[in-house]
């Protein structure tokens, strides 16, 4: 596929535009290669600047689980532009969302919205910390959680350790409020616990984790993590990615979780700018106007994305059997994945949980951030290439997840399979 008008586009934009992008993961730093510029969305399909059409699997890294354009989500927001678009003031739109979101998730009790998955867990982990009045958070090695100061940090040399920035502009000292430790390792976790229990206002993690690649949790690491309860940190579940995704309840359905809090976005504004993070109302009353703990935005909540997300919501508690379509489409394209691999005698492994993928080049399993690195990332980008010459938009990251929407089929899926055979 030719891109001559996106490759103009690229260029005039990063005389504007750090990298042309406003996220550096559109810039293809990883794979190489001009972004294709896009300027329409339909089902299973965007379409760039060129006039070219891609199967997508970034389906904007998330949250368009209906497809792109779905009628019935574009009239509510047409419906709802009419009115205005902003006031800066309660709405009924945020009643209703909110009370979806605890229809969704029982253990939830109150809900704040905010913009950004970044304003959620950022909002989050204030509010452990002024409840708990304990001043460390723990994450683990390939969870990202936004790009607050305090979650861009990486571990220092030794399984427990203080944290180290990993983006300038990170002071030391507040990197050092957060320590670091693997994900998949529970006795580390039990350890950490163990000496400094009682310092640490949270642990903050992903579920499933998507920003590593998809990476699995083990059942032992999962009651590592709701042990930590036992010291009086509260448990963080980030289902900004997995939230709505992986089943109505997200993976605090799916995998039975007991958080304390829980972060949410991408799924729940439908398309638009939305978040939110809710939990126990003992917790949740310490947020200004009710408590000492400050949070304030003034999009938050606004008539568009409240509109966008109730609609994409009502739907999929209309359709519960979407989530069996997706566990079923999610399944046939990583068999089939698989399948070509083997024939063509590529190292691979494919993680995967109901619609979300990640297929890496290495040989299994892949477990741990750690199993994730090995992956041979001169071989993705050639596949990567691959597909997108081939009309198949693949992330173009092996470090993040695929998505599958209802607008996929199993045309989409063989049409990607044919696509992976011919690159290889």
């Amino acid at each position: 596929m030719e891109r001559p008008i996106s490759e103009a586009y690229f260029q005039e934009a990063k005389r504007h535009i750090p990298g042309g992008v406003s996220s550096p993961v559109r810039a293809f730093k990883a794979v190489g290669g001009t972004p294709p510029f896009l300027v329409r969305g339909e089902g299973a399909y965007v379409f760039d600047a060129d006039g070219n059409r891609y199967v997508d699997y970034v389906m904007s890294w998330g949250p368009l689980i209906l497809g792109h354009a779905h009628p019935r989500v574009l009239a509510r927001v047409r419906e709802t532009l009419e009115k205005g678009l902003t006031f800066g003031a309660p709405s009924p739109l945020e009643v209703a969302l909110a009370k979806k979101v605890k229809r969704a998730y029982p253990g939830v009790d109150l809900v704040r919205f905010v913009n950004s998955g970044t304003e959620a867990t950022m909002s989050a982990l204030r509010l452990a910390r002024g409840y708990t009045n304990r001043p460390y958070i723990v994450k683990f090695r390939g969870n990202y959680h936004g790009h607050a100061d305090g979650l861009l940090v990486e571990a220092g040399s030794g399984a427990l350790t203080f944290g180290v920035p990993s983006s300038a502009g990170v002071p030391e000292e507040y990197a050092k409020l957060t320590l670091v430790l693997d994900y998949n390792d529970p006795e580390g976790l039990r350890e950490l616990l163990r000496s400094r229990g009682e310092e640490i206002a949270a642990i903050i993690f992903e579920p499933v984790v998507g920003n590593a690649g998809v990476l699995l949790p083990t059942e032992d690491f999962l009651k590592a993590l709701h042990e930590a309860k036992d010291y009086g940190v509260l448990l963080i579940a980030d289902e900004v990615m997995t939230g709505f995704r992986l089943a109505f309840g997200g993976a605090t359905e799916r995998l039975g979780l007991k958080p304390d809090l829980i972060t949410l976005g991408k799924i729940l504004g439908g398309g638009l700018p939305a978040a939110a993070y809710g939990g126990r109302r003992e917790v949740m009353e310490k947020v200004a106007p009710l408590g000492p703990v400050y949070q304030a935005g003034t999009l938050s909540g606004n008539p568009l994305a409240m509109a966008a997300g109730l609609a994409t919501l009502e739907i999929l508690e209309e359709n519960p059997g979407y989530y069996r379509y997706l566990e079923d489409l999610g399944a046939k394209l990583e068999a089939g994945l698989r399948e070509v691999l083997s024939q063509k005698g590529v190292p691979h492994a494919v993680n995967r949980m109901g619609s979300m993928l990640t297929l890496f080049f290495t040989e299994g399993p892949v477990v741990t951030f750690q199993d994730a690195k090995r992956t041979d990332t001169e071989l993705f980008k050639r596949f990567f290439h691959g597909l997108l010459d081939r009309g198949i938009y693949w992330p173009p990251s092996n470090f993040e997840a695929a998505f599958l929407s209802v607008a996929h089929t199993d045309l989409e899926v063989e049409k990607t399979l044919e696509a992976l055979d011919e690159a290889l």
